[in-house]
């Protein structure tokens, strides 16, 4: 009699717990169908392209590992776009954080003129990349550039800059420490939000201005700083407007149909994995290729936004 009088019950409930998930499912739905469509969707279909010779005409033909083995072993832009998208990731990022910390730091101690500062600090910020990025070749030309010229005057050696292998990525990490402006705020916020009395308490223990900083402001941006990290990691594996109209305006080849132009002026070193990404899908028309890059570019970003996460504990603190 019990487990008869129980068993309406029990499938009301079932019911109730079926209309709730169904309820749920419809408040998620735009969010699934968004990621399914430009996700999902997208993902499985360059894996797919990645077994297959495709130039977007014919009908795709399987062909197995031979775009990966064009990919790794003849293709002759993958491994030096591959160092240098490493190299901006290592150096750019770094110095992107350091500097962002640093300007937010000098802005937050200004008394008068804060809010001049910020906004002469950000505008750059906001300059389209293709124009800033030609303003800058144009100002750092060896030859006719005002950097060099005010160089030259006061007795300093001249690089070449984007025209010199040994300074191209130097000057691009120049250009991106110049559009500091996204960082600084976000910085700014974080280092306002420092509650006062741990500097005071620090300050009556004798701590000096590194130990405040090491032991205060930083456990306590500590999560903004990882932030930063992930997202000017993800940010510059996509690097692509900056190289390619730098390698541009600096050879030479600045518009115009028909003219020939090969990335990573000068010798290879702007050149980044999303060029060769451009370069194999819609220069050279094989799609299998480009797709095999895309996956690489995709396993490294996922590679390194997991290692970071998992090592947020060399950024946060034990509380957070």
């Amino acid at each position: 009699m019990a487990a008869t009088a129980l068993h309406p019950a029990g499938r009301a409930l079932r019911s109730r717990r079926r209309r709730s998930t169904l309820r749920t499912l419809g408040f998620l739905s735009p969010w699934l169908i968004g990621f399914a469509v430009f996700f999902v969707y997208p993902l499985v279909s360059t894996v797919y392209f990645s077994f297959m010779k495709y130039d977007g005409f014919a009908p795709p033909t399987w062909v197995g590992l031979k775009n990966w083995s064009y990919v790794f072993n003849d293709y002759p832009f993958f491994w030096p776009a591959l160092r240098n998208t490493l190299w901006l990731v290592a150096v750019m990022v770094s110095l992107r954080v350091l500097f962002g910390i640093g300007i937010g730091l000098l802005i937050t101690k200004i008394k008068t003129g804060a809010g001049v500062f910020r906004t002469l600090f950000y505008l750059p910020y906001l300059a389209p990349p293709v124009a800033a990025t030609m303003a800058f070749v144009f100002l750092l030309n060896p030859g006719t550039g005002p950097a060099n010229t005010i160089l030259e005057g006061i007795g300093l050696p001249a690089p070449g800059w984007f025209t010199d292998p040994a300074w191209s990525k130097p000057s691009l990490t120049i250009l991106a420490l110049w559009g500091i402006g996204d960082l600084m705020v976000i910085f700014m916020a974080a280092l306002l939000d420092v509650p006062k009395e741990q500097y005071e308490a620090a300050e009556l223990d004798g701590a000096r201005a590194w130990q405040r900083f090491r032991y205060v402001t930083l456990p306590n941006i500590s999560p903004i700083v990882l932030f930063a990290v992930v997202t000017g990691v993800i940010a510059t594996m996509q690097y692509y407007t900056e190289p390619l109209v730098a390698a541009k305006v600096a050879s030479g080849v600045i518009g115009g149909s028909g003219q020939q132009f090969e990335p990573g002026y000068p010798d290879r070193t702007t050149l980044t994995v999303p060029q060769t990404v451009h370069n194999l899908g819609f220069q050279r028309f094989d799609t299998g290729a480009a797709c095999v890059v895309a996956l690489v570019l995709f396993t490294l970003a996922m590679a390194f936004t997991a290692f970071l996460m998992r090592r947020r504990s060399g950024f946060m603190s034990a509380e957070d």
